[in-house]
């Protein structure tokens, strides 16, 4: 009875790999695979490829900042609430 969301697009700037995520979480790599289902926060951009993810949106995620996830799932990366998660993680937003 899950509802899937749609991807967050990710631009390469905020893309990290699931060791990455892992690493910046403390989580495991299944919580991560979890999350990416369940949030839309990563995807395989290629059949057989590696998941990646939006670091931007992990942070989101880690923070349970539900309201910034959906302005960025939306395409809003101006709004404040967004911002200061790309500069939290030290992601260069274009």
């Amino acid at each position: 009875m899950s509802e899937r969301v749609p991807p967050i697009f990710i631009r390469p700037a905020e893309r990290i790999g699931i060791r990455e995520a892992c690493q910046h979480t403390g989580k495991t790599d299944r919580t991560i695979r979890t999350w990416c289902k369940r949030f839309g926060i990563g995807r395989v951009p290629m059949s057989g490829g590696a998941l990646v993810i939006s670091l931007p949106a992990l942070n989101m995620v880690m923070q349970d900042d539900p309201e910034a996830l959906e302005l960025l799932r939306a395409g809003d990366r101006t709004n404040p609430l967004v911002r200061r998660h790309f500069a939290e993680t030290g992601t260069a937003e274009s």
